[in-house]
């Protein structure tokens, strides 16, 4: 019998990368740095031209197969999710703007290297992108609407839903196997620049409160489960605790399922629509995903030396509302879906955009571990409707 090959996990590369840029940024010569500086520059062109086409492809299908199964209960669980995802993106931006000016220093990181040694890529080759994120998502709308109203249009429809398998393959495939070696490169040209100390400094402050925020957001969901539906609270939180240990140890939404669903139906939730929702919501219902990108963007700006823009972070909430729904169940298919509004509405530079990357993966564990942990309280909500009916 063959032994099972040991396969590092993400986040264990994404840590490995890390460790590894800091070690060899302090011995290496400015040509070394510099062939990673140019695969950054290649693989930041690259995300830049595919993520319209990832939104186009999660958001277009997204919508007109919702148009396609209406049901009442879907419907709702998907309102639900939406509603939730945009509501927790508000209490984070509330967070964000009270807490980080008085734990951070504005301007204290500088994520393009403009104050430090200058590490320039060998060579450089723009890729365009064919529209803009703005024209994606209007496009998406159009489509997605479109079609669902259109019932009769299966070849169109067809050819999106294999565009969507195409744009998850290539997130799959392509850009998180990639992502690893981008992150080395990052912190090998910041430790070779110095200026990964205050990186490392401020990265406690951001995970201390990050995971925090995680903890009271599934407080707060069974609370709310709670009340609506008259079960102990504390008493659902102990039962789902298996739920959050085991998303945890595997940073994976998909893996979990199983242990989800048995708890679920341990919460006393209808076995019909726990087998519904649990499947249901491990992709489209991320409320650790919103609470950690809202926060972690906010930070990342200020830290940039730029002040928290509410209006522009309002508009932000309810767009990444939106790609919350419709992002794969693929590692790293959320904040790949996000990438570019996080550039159109907040403005990040590439620089600030890798780090928010970076981080991100770095916090995934327990941001996929609130995601699937909540799916039980929102299951409950969603057992309460169905059952009124």
């Amino acid at each position: 019998m063959a032994k099972k090959r040991f396969r590092l996990p993400l986040i264990g590369k994404i840590f490995l990368g890390i460790a590894l840029g800091i070690l060899l940024g302090h011995v290496t010569p400015l040509w070394f740095v510099r062939i990673f500086a140019t695969y950054n520059s290649l693989f930041s062109q690259l995300l830049k031209f595919v993520v319209p086409l990832i939104i186009l492809g999660l958001v277009a299908p997204a919508i007109f197969e919702v148009g396609m199964r209406a049901g009442k209960m879907l419907l709702f669980t998907i309102a639900l999710a939406y509603g939730s995802s945009c509501l927790l993106g508000f209490l984070s931006l509330g967070v964000s703007v009270w807490v980080w000016p008085a734990l951070l220093t504005p301007g204290s990181i500088d994520f393009a290297g403009e104050t430090g040694v200058k590490i320039l890529p060998f060579f450089e080759i723009e890729i365009p992108p064919l529209f803009d994120v703005m024209s994606a998502l209007s496009l998406s709308f159009v489509l997605g609407l479109g079609l669902a109203y259109f019932e009769g249009h299966t070849t169109l429809r067809k050819g999106l839903q294999e565009f969507r398998d195409i744009v998850e393959l290539t997130i799959k495939k392509v850009l998180v196997p990639l992502l690893p070696i981008y992150v080395f490169g990052l912190f090998l040209s910041m430790t070779y620049s110095d200026e990964v100390g205050p990186v490392i400094h401020s990265a406690a402050s951001l995970f201390g409160v990050i995971f925090l925020m995680a903890m009271v957001v599934i407080v707060l969901y069974f609370l709310v489960s709670g009340a609506i539906t008259g079960t102990n609270p504390l008493k659902s939180l102990w039962i789902m605790l298996p739920v959050y240990f085991t998303a945890l140890s595997t940073s994976s939404s998909a893996a979990t399922i199983p242990v989800t669903l048995r708890q679920t139906k341990l919460l006393g939730v209808n076995e019909d629509v726990a087998d519904f929702t649990v499947p249901l919501c491990s992709t489209i219902h991320m409320p650790g995903l919103v609470t950690k990108m809202v926060a972690l963007s906010a930070a990342l700006i200020y830290l940039s030396g730029h002040p928290i823009d509410v209006p522009c972070f309002i508009q932000f909430v309810f767009l990444l509302g939106i790609t919350a729904v419709a992002a794969p169940g693929v590692p790293g298919g959320g904040i790949m879906a996000a990438v570019g509004i996080l550039q159109s509405v907040l403005g990040m530079d590439e620089a600030t955009l890798a780090m928010m990357i970076t981080l991100y993966f770095a916090m995934d564990s327990f941001g996929t571990a609130c995601n699937v942990t909540c799916d039980g309280a929102l299951a409950q909500i969603v057992d309460r409707y169905v059952s009124e009916k």
